[in-house]
């Protein structure tokens, strides 16, 4: 569901698309495929790399969609801000850089363990097995205030979903 919206909504708007899942390390994905969750270690870098790419893509002035499980704050800080929002040691990381001017709506699609469960056994080819969607309703932190955020019911269809979407985006 998270890439459908994702794909839609950049479509509708004309802004540039980027699927998160596309960037996992081949690392993350076998350990994904072994059925065995991404701790924060595994995320970081991957994060800091999206990060990168929306910093980029704004630097050149264009508008962006990514469609990323940013589960946590720190998650969604680090796109945000990049490595130097984390205090994680991490040897990859280096020195502090200051933050980009990115701005971020997290669209945050909500529903319970059953429905999406549901929707993840009709996924085929996917890394990540359905066994795995516990972990991450387990570590899930939903955004609060005063995170820039927008949540969403994943019952709603695709239509209501993006319509919800452009209607929000058009007063902030």
């Amino acid at each position: 569901m998270r890439s459908s919206v994702g794909a839609l909504l950049a479509s509708e708007l004309g802004w540039k698309f980027y699927d998160a899942d596309d960037y996992h390390p081949e690392e993350n994905r076998r350990k994904m495929g072994k059925g065995i969750p991404l701790n924060d270690q595994d995320r970081i870098p991957w994060l800091c790399n999206l990060h990168d790419i929306l910093k980029r893509d704004v630097a050149l002035g264009q508008h962006v969609v990514l469609a990323c499980s940013a589960l946590k704050k720190m998650y969604r800080d680090i796109l945000l801000r990049g490595k130097e929002s984390t205090s994680l040691k991490y040897e990859g990381l280096g020195k502090r850089e200051e933050p980009a001017e990115i701005q971020l709506l997290v669209i945050h699609l909500s529903g319970s363990l059953e429905v999406i469960s549901a929707r993840l056994l009709q996924r085929k080819g996917h890394f990540m097995p359905p066994e795995l969607l516990q972990s991450q309703f387990d570590i899930l932190e939903p955004p609060s205030a005063p995170e820039n955020f927008i949540q969403i019911n994943v019952e709603k269809n695709l239509p209501e979903i993006i319509a919800t979407i452009t209607e929000t985006l058009k007063t902030t």
